[in-house]
């Protein structure tokens, strides 16, 4: 007579079933060519869009001498954020609950949960190989100066990342198909590229609309990345806004996320 093993009997089968989960997310991930395009190249090709005109190159008044380039750098950082939190995760975390498939995983020694861990860790690491690729275009094509303060500049992007992230998983509980899930990024992506200044780089607005701005996540984010790019350390309100946010979208997701 046979017994049947469990995650419970065989602790060692969790963690590799984890991994071949994340191998096989992975995999899936990199053949989505518009996921690809769209989290990983479109923010570094706007920059070189934008860096191309020529205005863009000179000093601006507004920007305290910078040149829009420079104040764009941090910009293309954010999008590839709000690409992968808005428009990439949730239709697909969606589509996996809208299937069964997270309802199916219920049985096997790995949990759902680890299909919304490799989602986030791959979502985010493109991400953060994105925010480095413009970092990298914006020096060498556009001799923008890389950030003075590397430190603050690390942990505002981690934080910006970890935002962006919790605010798909949001998302993610309250869509509860593919379609609510694109048109509920789609009407919260428009109002979070304004605040992370896609059409007005945040230094460059109004006091009276910056401070406002700055109390939105990716606003305080854009305006941290400024401050350390120009190497001071980010301010502690920003970087507080940013955390808290995080934790609010956070605990919104975890309490209305249903796995089937």
């Amino acid at each position: 007579m046979t017994t049947a093993t469990t995650a419970t009997d065989n602790p060692s089968a969790v963690p590799s079933a984890r991994s071949a989960v994340l191998t096989a997310e992975f995999r899936l991930f990199r053949r989505e060519p518009g996921t690809l395009f769209w989290t990983m190249a479109f923010p570094t090709l706007l920059l070189v869009i934008l860096g191309s005109i020529p205005s863009f190159r000179e000093p601006a008044d507004s920007l305290d001498g910078l040149r829009m380039v420079d104040a764009y750098v941090p910009v293309a950082v954010l999008l590839s954020l709000i690409m992968a939190g808005l428009q990439a995760m949730p239709p697909l975390i969606t589509g996996y609950r809208e299937r069964g498939i997270l309802r199916r995983m219920s049985t096997t020694p790995v949990r759902p949960s680890a299909v919304l861990g490799a989602q986030m860790g791959i979502h985010g690491v493109a991400a953060l190989v994105s925010s480095l690729l413009s970092l990298a275009v914006g020096r060498l094509a556009f001799d923008v100066a890389l950030p003075r303060q590397a430190f603050g500049y690390a942990l505002t992007l981690v934080l910006a990342v970890l935002c962006g992230l919790a605010l798909g998983a949001l998302i993610s509980a309250l869509a509860r198909t593919t379609k609510a899930a694109t048109a509920i990024g789609s009407a919260v992506f428009f109002p979070v590229m304004f605040s992370a200044g896609v059409w007005l780089p945040v230094r460059a607005m109004p006091d009276a609309i910056a401070r406002t701005v700055e109390l939105t996540p990716f606003g305080a984010a854009a305006q941290a990345l400024n401050d350390a790019a120009a190497g001071g350390m980010p301010g502690w309100v920003h970087l507080a806004v940013l955390a808290l946010w995080t934790v609010a979208l956070s605990a919104g997701a975890s309490r209305w996320f249903r796995w089937e």
